[in-house]
């Protein structure tokens, strides 16, 4: 495994419950700032295998970027069953709930 996926996987799994974090701060804090589409990459390969907290990534904007309905919705629900209210517009504010 590579530094940097072992970095990610790491960081991901310290997002605590509650939290979230953007696809670009999970990459910043692994050490590839500009690396935001190989976290997408990771989290879609190594979620299950490595049980990731993936529901507590977002995008920038504090969205979720599923596109499909029933994984947007789950992420969603499991979110929401942390405490972590959607907006407006499908917004997380990452102001209070962003690491």
């Amino acid at each position: 495994m590579q530094p940097f996926t072992r970095a990610v996987i790491e960081q991901i799994k310290s997002i605590p419950p509650g939290k979230v974090m953007t696809y670009g701060g999970v990459a910043a804090a692994a050490g590839s700032p500009r690396a935001a589409r190989q976290v997408v990459r990771i989290l879609h390969s190594m979620s299950a295998k490595y049980e990731l907290p993936w529901h507590r990534v977002v995008n920038a904007k504090g969205e979720i970027a599923l596109h499909d309905d029933e994984s947007r919705f789950l992420q969603q629900s499991l979110l929401e069953d942390e405490g972590v209210e959607i907006g407006i517009g499908g917004r997380i504010d990452l102001a209070v709930y962003g690491i």
